[in-house]
């Protein structure tokens, strides 16, 4: 679940034969979509598609109410009809869908009409409701004019027309079902703000998937217009015809061509660690002496075989490590996975082992984010295959780090049809399958997987924007994106930040595409946890802007928004947006601004509220020329306004940042 750059990287695609899902033919798709189950709901105000498949010719007879439609299947089969316009009702209706000549008949019962929204992007949106430490409110959530539908997980390297799903009425047992602590906190919370406000029917299409990236949920046609796909495009056009290729051997050439440590032996159980850090295992290594890196880092840890161990194969354990090691006992590869999220144990054979001490090395490719050996300590242990007592191997490593990432060129990828990283494929297995039924608007929590390329993303979540709304052929529908909340340590200085960065990009797109909205979580993160399990928050500030955007209530939406800032002496005076009640520093004197003079070089300056303005100094700095505040992956920052809402982070310069030139 963890954020990931999404590797210049998954994007050398392999045998995409094994990453698809089958293609589907005619015959395997059904007489009505499955989108139109029990305990529906329709989309009210709009046209309203109906579609299925049956035999090249057949009349398909729909009825809904007082309303008769028909249509015709054609030569791929598809048959598809329009209701007309409908107004919201909390009336169980029956949708009766007929074929003529063959007995075809479909019957869907309990339907509302109301507003759908689709709830999309990665694992916070994902994060199911019993994850949140919310006992009480599952006990309450006895909402039956809620409707809850969860699209599941598909890779496909082309559109798909159907999924596997069913509408269900929300309650305490429908809305704990799912496989991550049940249905998304976020979308439920949001759901049922609005249907409190509303007293309308909700529908809430959850199709989420953890640790993801925007340019998997946008289709081909999508990304094609920025230019920063192509390669990875035409790989995935052409790679049905691709032979799949031996990624053990592919990545130890790749690594003996690129990692000095590789080339240098520091596998070897002679080799002399000079100069390495002595860490404590296990914790991500930027806590252990390697901020902000990512690349390739080096682990050692010598042991001494128990004398009842001898002739015995061992089971070496590790936890997961981020993201892909390559574990040596001796000198001897034991084992090896690329994968961030999975427990490492792995059988050492006796032949490896000898008497006395012996030396685990593991070597470590981190793409982004923390890295590095990342379980607990109960994770780390030797013991006899056959069983018996383990040896702990958590405690004092030596470590070194090799190469970092941005010298390195895009590694091989494996195999793997457990990856959804990769261009169109989460478009087309879990967003295809949706079109084109009427919604009412989308909400969207991501961007962690995606904050190495941040600049790149102020370009990408618009185009992905612009893709669902022509798809899905309801308008420019409302899209509100949470802004990433705060995670990680406080930093105690100013500094560039690549979340900065990526929060930029959420609230330039907020602001430069139309029906856009910004719901703010920068405050209720978790420094330890990158789920904060506040999503009652999330899905609260979320309807706040459906309702004021939207729906159209005389409400505050959204915190104070920088607007512009003049110099004034030796202090700068800044104007925003949504302050019609007031500014207000929460908790003490305000905090989080950071001021730099001509030399760009950012200190914490002096802010203080003047009206519905803000006036901030820094000492030594007699000429302000740029002023950032929030700027950080997890900011000291408590500018308000009367309403409870956080300002936005936000920077008055355009200086270019760390992820400008990634792609």
């Amino acid at each position: 679940m963890k954020p990931k750059t999404a590797l210049l990287f998954w994007i050398q695609l392999l045998a995409w034969t094994a990453l698809s899902a089958p293609a589907q033919t005619t015959a395997d798709l059904p007489f009505l979509h499955p989108l139109f189950s029990d305990h529906l709901i329709l989309q009210r105000g709009t046209k309203v598609p109906v579609w299925g498949w049956a035999v090249p010719g057949t009349k398909v007879t729909i009825t809904f109410g007082n309303q008769v439609k028909t249509a015709v299947a054609q030569a791929d089969g598809k048959w598809t009809a329009h209701l007309d316009r409908l107004r919201e009702s909390t009336e169980p209706q029956t949708l009766t869908v007929v074929g003529s000549g063959n007995g075809q008949k479909a019957t869907v019962q309990d339907v509302l009409v109301g507003d759908v929204w689709l709830c999309s992007g990665q694992s916070n949106m994902e994060m199911g409701i019993g994850n949140c430490n919310v006992t009480n409110e599952i006990a309450n959530a006895n909402f039956p004019h809620i409707r809850l539908l969860t699209v599941p997980h598909l890779i496909a390297s082309t559109p798909v027309q159907t999924a596997q799903c069913r509408w269900l009425p929300c309650s305490p047992a429908n809305v704990m079902q799912g496989s991550w602590g049940g249905f998304s906190a976020a979308a439920y919370f949001f759901g049922r703000e609005l249907y409190q406000q509303l007293n309308v029917p909700i529908g809430l299409i959850h199709s989420s998937w953890g640790g993801t990236i925007a340019e998997a949920w946008t289709s081909t046609e999508g990304l094609q217009p920025l230019g920063d796909f192509d390669q990875r495009l035409e790989q995935v056009a052409s790679s049905n015809k691709s032979k799949p290729l031996d990624y053990d051997a592919e990545y130890e050439a790749w690594c003996q061509k690129n990692d000095p440590g590789t080339g240098q032996g520091w596998a070897k159980p002679d080799f002399e660690a000079r100069g390495w850090k002595t860490v404590r295992m296990p914790q991500p290594f930027e806590q252990a002496g390697l901020p902000d890196f990512d690349g390739i880092v080096w682990f050692r840890h010598s042991f001494e075989l128990p004398a009842n161990w001898s002739g015995k194969a061992v089971r070496l354990g590790l936890g997961p490590v981020d993201d892909v090691d390559t574990t040596f006992v001796n000198g001897m590869k034991v084992g090896q996975m690329n994968r961030y999220d999975l427990n490492r144990v792995y059988t050492v054979p006796a032949s490896v082992l000898k008497p006395g001490a012996n030396v685990v090395s593991v070597r470590v490719l981190d793409t982004g984010g923390a890295g590095g050996l990342v379980g607990n300590a109960e994770q780390m242990f030797l013991k006899p295959a056959d069983g018996g007592d383990a040896l702990s191997l958590a405690g004092d490593w030596q470590m070194r780090d090799s190469v970092p990432f941005n010298k390195l060129p895009a590694p091989p990828v494996p195999q793997d049809a457990n990856n959804p990283n990769v261009v169109t494929v989460l478009y087309n297995g879990m967003i295809a399958p949706l079109l084109p039924f009427a919604i009412k608007g989308a909400i969207w929590y991501q961007g962690e997987s995606n904050a190495e390329r941040a600049y790149q993303y102020r370009r990408l979540l618009p185009a992905m924007i612009q893709d669902w709304r022509r798809r899905f052929g309801v308008g420019d529908f409302p899209f509100y994106i949470v802004q990433l909340a705060a995670w990680q340590a406080t930093q105690p200085a100013p500094r560039q930040n690549e979340w900065a960065e990526l929060r930029e990009a959420q609230s330039m797109t907020a602001k430069s595409v139309p029906h856009c909205g910004l719901a703010l979580a920068i405050d209720i993160g978790d420094d330890k946890d990158i789920h904060p399990k506040n999503k009652a928050e999330v899905g609260r500030r979320l309807a706040l802007c459906a309702l004021a955007q939207t729906y159209g209530k005389k409400i505050e939406y959204s915190g104070p928004w920088y607007k512009s800032m003049k110099v004034e002496g030796n202090s700068a005076r800044l104007n925003f947006d949504h302050v019609d009640g007031g500014l207000v520093a929460k908790d003490g004197p305000l905090k989080g601004f950071a001021v730099a003079g001509e030399d760009r070089k950012f200190v914490w300056g002096d802010a203080k509220i003047d009206g519905k303005q803000i006036v901030v100094s820094a000492p030594g700095i007699d000429k302000p020329v740029a002023v950032r505040y929030g700027w950080d992956i997890n900011p000291v920052c408590n500018l308000y306004n009367e309403s409870g809402l956080p300002a936005v982070p936000f920077r008055t310069d355009d200086w270019p940042g760390i992820t400008v030139n990634h792609k």
